[in-house]
């Protein structure tokens, strides 16, 4: 046989195989490298002291992180002190302490890879790439994949290109087990050693493969001092029930740490969405005040922060973590 006639059909045979594999088995192009490198501390004025976390507690002295945002989701970073209000079991406290934080912060990101990701991967990867930008050289981040199961593939590290390499590789294959993920990672936060601390969910769908339970999973985010954030795309009107639910899930267990959900209207969103969570997480402002009872009673006390802004000024948004267990005897 010729050269001509072998690679005539050599190519057809190329085309014959590609009309007859599945989407999920179409060839990949090789992930493009970059370098990603952390972006330099800028100087914290007004802050004495480790005060760096978004929920502390002792004997004497209550902090909680707030973000405050306008109505279009522009960060607004130029309050004062007089611009809040707090409150603890419905009775007002006094702030002590005031100040706009930008502290070294402990990550885990939880990265869906079950199948209904394959096509959103580029965006997804691409998104990754956006919140190490973010990082500074303090940060540490840990990378947990889920499908069938949650699994730690990097576990903390300040190496902001093995995580996004590790993230690049990432292939994509059964069903989504979103809760146990969490779960895991709230464990894995634990070894952290920042005080400020976040997980950060990457997902397009609901649970459908966890052991754990939401009522499970949503008690121990309340127990815990970790802000959930959410990137979430979702095929509205389509899926099974629990990916329907997906939403609503995301919703509520990042509004009850204090963090926010991120619902995306495409993949292209993502590094965006991502970009933002980033920075939001670097521009806090952090309240401090008395408890009610200075003791540890091991009780879910509730918090609540107004803003009292002058009349000239548009409305404004404030999240925060909605309460706090304090110490027990």
């Amino acid at each position: 046989m010729s050269n001509t006639s072998s690679g005539l059909l050599y190519g057809a045979l190329l085309l014959i195989y590609a009309q007859f594999q599945p989407a999920g088995f179409a060839f990949q192009s090789a992930p493009q490298k970059i370098f990603i490198e952390p972006r330099k501390m800028p100087p914290v004025a007004g802050t004495t002291g480790d005060t760096s976390a978004h929920l502390r507690v002792d004997a004497s002295l209550v902090l909680i992180s707030a973000n405050v945002s306008t109505d279009t989701g522009a960060r607004v970073t130029d309050l004062q002190k007089d611009n809040f209000r707090i409150f603890e079991d419905g009775d007002e406290r006094q702030i002590t302490y005031f100040a706009m934080e930008d502290a070294p912060v402990s990550v885990g990101l939880l990265f869906d890879s079950s199948g209904s990701m394959h096509n959103k991967m580029k965006q997804s990867t691409q998104a990754a790439a956006e919140l190490f930008k973010t990082a500074s050289p303090e940060d540490e981040f840990f990378l947990v994949e889920f499908n069938e199961r949650p699994k730690l593939t990097v576990p903390f590290t300040t190496d902001l290109n093995e995580l996004y390499d590790r993230v690049s590789h990432i292939r994509t294959v059964g069903r989504t087990s979103l809760l146990d993920a969490i779960q895991m990672s709230l464990n894995l936060m634990k070894k952290g050693k920042n005080t400020r601390k976040a997980l950060i969910i990457l997902s397009d769908g609901g649970d459908n493969r966890s052991r754990a339970t939401a009522a499970q999973v949503k008690a121990a985010v309340l127990e815990s001092d970790v802000l959930l954030y959410a990137m979430g795309i979702f095929d509205v009107g389509k899926g099974t029930r629990e990916e329907q639910n997906g939403p609503k899930l995301l919703d509520a267990l990042t509004a009850q740490s204090g963090g926010k959900h991120f619902r995306a209207d495409s993949a292209d969103d993502l590094p965006s969405i991502s970009a933002r969570i980033g920075n939001e997480l670097r521009s806090q402002y952090v309240l401090g005040y008395a408890p009610g009872a200075l003791e540890n009673d091991g009780r879910y006390h509730r918090v609540k922060v107004d803003l009292e802004l002058p009349p000239d000024m548009p409305p404004l948004r404030v999240h925060y973590r909605p309460g706090y267990f304090a110490p027990a005897r």
